[in-house]
């Protein structure tokens, strides 16, 4: 299973006049790469607090009582602002329920998307260098380690070799990039004005023919006009008459329109060459400065330049590269094992007593020691021992916080009970009440301090069972890595070429006529094409991960199904990872992998869209799908009595206990524990307890599920 993304014991809740109020209690789930999670629940579940939780978006009164976020190898949860804002909105998006509170009303909304694009460029590049210098001295250092003294002249030769030409590959990509970009900003808005020409429509002649011209000579680059110079000179001087051309009742001379259909048709051919290998041409120019590979066919050059650096440099840079990722591996390795004891140590001092002092010295002496245990050589970062020593030292100062915290809580709670009753037993009229008392749990505290070293040891039993052999395909990882950093240092988003892939982003989300659109004020657009616009924007850096908060709440069924289908097809498309958080299950039945069923707080119910729709399990799933919409019957929905607990006062039991029909006496007394179903499946329900007495799905579930297995032609996903 391929994780993006992983909440663990997550615990959150807000300070109110009225008193502490428990939003979202010990919950855990993943996030797969390319899957989409729908959490689902009514109105203050905790589905929305737990989706700005990991944007860092949480009110002031917030309070994270527990957990983590883990992503990138960090804890959300604990990183700074600074950090957080490079991730929020570039590498995490979120969508909210009114597209208005996303979009500001006085800026043309093509002005909207080219800013977060500019931006991320612009953050990109910065971080990029950063990381490529510190790869470029991990790999040096490693290398150096890994091989004997009289290879280390060589090592360095090939390291100054590989940063050269990815440098040069990159300044030759980035020259061909503007002329490429150049021709595919041309290429359909030409296509737009004939066809404007064609309809006798009136058109802005002579300003468009100066645009065309100029990004005419921007395509003046080898590798991508050279086998096409003639005809692009000859196009170029034919454009330049036509810039002073006057343009009446959209008619223009037979030779002009000509001129510009054989543009197109040049714009085309040029666009369907095959791409340049830069990276093995930039290697081919700094060993051959006066040798041109742009004059010969793309496909001979690529063939050249690749077969020239596999014998003259990566065969050999890929066997070190190799050597040098074994040795930062089995380094890492050799540590973990040593690490095991001083583990086995650790979960048993952090289960005894200590002191607030100690246990602080403790942790940081035992951080120490894990960190040359982490391999830094590998791409993706394992979240548990990155985020180790921040994790542990949290939850040994939420322990004493507590320590501190409960006998003073305590005596709030003596002093206002007795005033309270003073004032009872004198007779006079109370118009308050004493705030329930909130003592913390010294008890799972303690056991969370103790569970951060226990998580790390399981992950590096892991590691020790099945050790790493394949080192040539890690050192290919890693060289690719070190070349996507290269190439992210000189690449350049222009505004022009901003706009032109916001207009393109504009129409891959369904907005027609982007290029006319992306000069209109919000206010211009219906509230289905507004949240197309977010969506668009949500989408303009790239992210790893969307995050949807009931984006289709505020739009009529016709085009909230027209932004589900929107959404799930740009998740296949672009590989997201998409959280969608609704309060209808009907909604997310054919986009959701997995589902969440949250309530009071908690999960009380995990699958796959397939368990959940076909074999759910707790009584607050069932009366979701009673209260869901089916045009294939006319039976009357089933509204879930009562309304949710007041989580200032969280049950003692099962928070659902007062709305189930199905409650028994232990459900009042204490709260369920998630009781595996399957493999995939789970539920927090004493109806699947061993000694529960045995209760049937009701029949109007077992019903709608027979018309959806039928509808579906069996048990495909929801």
């Amino acid at each position: 299973m391929d994780k993006i993304l992983e909440v663990k014991k997550l615990k959150i809740s807000f300070r109110t006049n009225s008193g502490t109020v428990k939003a979202v209690r010990d919950i855990s789930f993943d996030l797969e790469r390319g899957k989409t999670l729908a959490i689902v629940g009514e109105s203050g579940s905790g589905k929305s607090v737990t989706s700005k939780a990991i944007l860092g978006i949480l009110a002031g009164n917030s309070i994270i009582e527990g957990g983590e976020v883990l992503y990138d190898g960090k804890d959300l949860l604990k990183i700074d602002e600074e950090e957080m804002h490079r991730i929020r909105g570039d590498k995490i998006s979120m969508i909210f329920q009114d597209p208005l509170s996303s979009l500001n009303p006085i800026v043309k909304i093509g002005k909207q998307i080219i800013e977060a694009m500019l931006l991320k460029n612009k953050a990109n590049r910065r971080e990029a260098k950063v990381e490529y210098n510190r790869m470029m001295e991990l790999l040096k250092s490693n290398m150096l380690a890994a091989c004997s003294a009289d290879k280390h002249g060589r090592i360095n030769e090939l390291l100054n070799t590989f940063r050269s030409f990815n440098l040069k590959a990159n300044e030759m990509q980035n020259a061909y990039n503007v002329a490429n970009e150049a021709a595919q900003q041309v290429l359909p808005d030409l296509e737009d004005l004939l066809f404007q020409i064609e309809k006798k429509q009136e058109v802005t002649f002579g300003r468009k023919m100066k645009e065309y011209l100029a990004k005419a000579k921007k395509m003046r680059q080898p590798f991508f006009s050279h086998h096409f110079s003639a005809e692009l000179e000859q196009a170029i001087s034919a454009l330049q008459p036509l810039t002073k051309m006057e343009v009446k009742n959209g008619e223009i001379p037979a030779e002009a329109e000509k001129t510009l259909k054989g543009f197109v048709e040049l714009l085309k051919k040029m666009l369907e060459q095959e791409n340049p290998d830069f990276l093995a041409i930039g290697y081919y120019k700094i060993k051959n400065p006066s040798e041109d590979l742009s004059v010969k066919a793309r496909s001979q050059a690529n063939a050249t330049a690749k077969s020239y650096l596999d014998q003259n440099f990566m065969n050999e840079f890929v066997e070190l590269v190799s050597a040098g990722v074994r040795h930062s591996y089995e380094t890492a390795l050799a540590h973990k094992r040593e690490l095991m004891p001083m583990l086995k140590e650790a979960i048993a001092y952090f289960n005894g007593e200590y002191s607030e002092k100690d246990a602080l010295a403790y942790a940081e002496t035992l951080s120490k020691k894990v960190q040359p245990s982490i391999d830094s050589m590998e791409t993706i970062k394992d979240s548990t021992a990155y985020t180790f020593a921040l994790a542990l030292k949290t939850a040994v100062e939420k322990y004493f916080a507590a320590v501190k915290f409960n006998p003073k809580e305590q005596a709030r709670f003596d002093k206002q009970t007795a005033k309270w009753q003073k004032r009872v037993d004198s007779g006079k009229k109370t118009d308050w009440k004493v705030v329930p008392l909130q003592l913390r749990n010294l008890d799972d505290l303690k056991k969370d301090i103790a569970s951060v070293v226990e998580h790390l040891q399981a992950r590096y039993e892991a590691y020790l069972a099945e050790p790493e052999t394949d080192f040539r395909t890690r050192a290919a990882k890693v060289i690719s890595y070190m070349e996507d950093r290269a190439t992210a240092i000189v690449y350049v988003l222009t505004k022009e070429m901003a706009r032109e892939r916001a207009i393109k982003l504009m129409d891959e989300v369904g907005i027609h006529n982007p290029r006319a659109r992306f000069y209109q004020y919000p206010f211009e657009f219906s509230g289905g094409m507004r949240q197309r616009i977010v969506i668009a924007i949500a989408l303009a850096a790239d992210p790893d991960i969307l995050i949807c908060d009931e984006p289709t709440t505020a739009l009529d069924v016709t085009i909230q199904a027209q932004i589900l289908e929107l959404i799930n097809n740009l998740k296949k498309e672009r590989n997201l990872s998409v959280i969608f958080i609704t309060h209808d299950l009907g909604v997310v039945a054919n986009m959701a992998d997995d589902i969440a069923v949250m309530y009071a707080g908690k999960i009380v119910e995990y699958g796959t869209a397939e368990d959940i729709f076909y074999d759910p399990r707790h009584p607050y799933t069932w009366a979701l799908l009673s209260s869901m919409p089916d045009l294939d019957t006319k039976e009357k929905l089933d509204a879930i009595p009562g309304t949710p607990p007041n989580m200032i006062y969280p049950p003692k039991g099962d928070a659902f206990a007062d709305r189930n029909k199905y409650a028994m006496e232990i459900d009042f007394e204490e709260q369920p524990p998630m009781f595996a179903v399957s493999e995939t499946h789970s539920a927090a329900t004493w109806l699947l307890h061993p000694d529960a007495p045995k209760v049937d799905i009701p029949k109007n579930i077992t019903d709608r599920i027979a018309r959806m297995k039928k509808k579906n032609g069996g048990a495909d996903n929801g």
